[in-house]
């Protein structure tokens, strides 16, 4: 396969690797010798002050006899806790993503009549350009829904009358219309690969501007259109998790870095994509399916501590899945003693497993979940707790409500959008320098060799 990819240049191609490697290796011992902080977080995970935003804040720690300890995670959305948002639309059996997305944008809620109004806005503009469909998404179907729905986003600025423009209103014009079209962008470039690539029959459904983001992503995907009413609360409220989470995720910094620069939505956005597609960020979910698909594979009596804490002692010795030595879904880069967005949504998840007859896999999600922290407390030092985090469960949802795999990440991508277009607001709005972090030089200064003495 590899020989019939690269073809008669592979052994050249190996050559000129190998050659770019011997002179590109850092040596590990120099990040410290110059006080180089890998990825942006110092030795004890703490991210790198780079910016100040009012959108969201994510507490971890709280102070106690002048020193910082860990603590319940928290997440707040424009100040107000995401729990209590959650509770505030769950109590009146409304869907909460659109109000959250205009919390996010405008930095107040809602009331009734702005937010129909906010609603109606984002019906209007849940439209394509004419025959877009069948020029860009159908024409160019992709084994990668993310590679897709970056391509349809970058497309749009041809469609665009005034693509260039950054002044505030055309901005936010630009990112209410990303924010009502990105469910159509992504389940219509997964029906065009299940067409083409996978040989399945075609449903192309027109969105309806009367439902919800959840509801029309389960409308539009679905061939008879039809999905239970805990189904459509249970993924409105991933969407409302998913939504925003602090300006250093690797996504949103993206954004704020490629906004910077002065570059036009369409751009900005598709970054932010293509770092959303990445296994270390937003692939997460995916990588916690496959391993339970393992683990049931792997171990017979899913009720049993033993033998499944045996499986998790092979995921550390790097025996089992794929042996990188890693529990997935355990642990996250901020949160220490719990991730606030898994302790909202696993109640969920184990309503709908209830309604999907899938208790006995949800028991074995609760297993892992209270057995992995002790089995990874025990074997790794670790300065801070470890917990579930919000993926943990996320893609179970999904699987219990059927939905494709290749969507798991641009589910996640019509969430965040909402985040992604705030932080690009704020940018914006406060006109700063553009971005630009320093590298250091460790190499030597050399003397240019002419070509005919080399």
């Amino acid at each position: 396969m590899e020989n019939n990819y690269f073809g008669s240049i592979l052994p050249e191609i190996r050559q000129l690797t190998d050659l770019c490697v011997e002179n590109s290796v850092i040596d590990p011992e120099l990040y410290g010798k110059y006080e180089v902080k890998r990825g942006l977080r110092d030795l004890n995970g703490k991210g790198v002050l780079t910016g100040l935003t009012h959108i969201s804040d994510i507490r971890a720690t709280k102070t106690v006899d002048g020193k910082s300890v860990p603590c319940e995670g928290k997440l707040f959305y424009r100040g107000i806790n995401v729990e209590e948002i959650i509770r505030g639309f769950a109590r009146d059996k409304r869907f909460g993503f659109e109000e959250t997305t205009y919390l996010l944008l405008f930095g107040v809620l809602p009331d009734r009549e702005q937010l129909e109004s906010f609603k109606a806005l984002l019906g209007e503009l849940m439209t394509l350009p004419t025959n877009f469909i069948r020029d860009v998404i159908m024409k160019g179907p992709s084994e990668d829904m993310m590679n897709s729905l970056a391509r349809s986003v970058l497309t749009l600025h041809s469609y665009d009358e005034n693509p260039n423009d950054i002044s505030l209103p055309n901005v936010l014009r630009q990112c209410l219309k990303l924010i009502a079209v990105f469910p159509m962008l992504s389940v219509y470039g997964y029906q065009a690969y299940n067409f083409y690539i996978e040989k399945q029959s075609l449903f192309i459904h027109q969105p309806d501007p009367g439902l919800s983001v959840a509801e029309n992503i389960l409308h539009l995907l679905r061939p008879d259109s039809s999905y239970t009413e805990l189904e459509a609360h249970v993924l409105d409220l991933a969407l409302v998790l998913h939504a925003e989470h602090g300006g250093g995720n690797n996504s949103t910094f993206t954004t704020h870095v490629v906004t910077s620069s002065g570059t036009d939505t369409y751009s900005a956005i598709a970054a932010a994509l293509c770092s959303l597609k990445g296994p270390k960020h937003g692939g997460a979910n995916l990588k916690v399916m496959k391993m339970f698909e393992d683990l049931k594979e792997n171990v017979k009596d899913w009720t049993d501590d033993e033998e499944v804490g045996g499986y998790l002692e092979a995921l550390l010795n790097k025996e089992a899945f794929d042996r990188a030595g890693l529990i997935y879904g355990m642990g996250h880069a901020v949160y220490s003693v719990s991730d606030p967005r898994a302790m909202v949504f696993k109640g969920y998840v184990e309503s709908l497993s209830r309604e999907k007859g899938m208790e006995k896999e949800y028991n074995l999600y609760d297993k892992v979940a209270e057995l992995a922290p002790k089995i990874i407390s025990a074997r790794k030092k670790i300065y801070k707790g470890v917990s579930p985090n919000v993926d943990f469960y996320s893609g179970f949802a999904y699987k219990m409500m059927g939905l494709p795999l290749e969507l798991y990440t641009p589910i996640f991508a019509v969430s965040r959008i909402s985040g992604w277009s705030a932080h690009r607001m704020e940018e914006l709005i406060n006109v700063g320098k553009i971005i630009r972090p320093a590298y250091r030089s460790i190499g030597e200064e050399q003397e240019y060799i002419p070509l005919s003495e080399r």
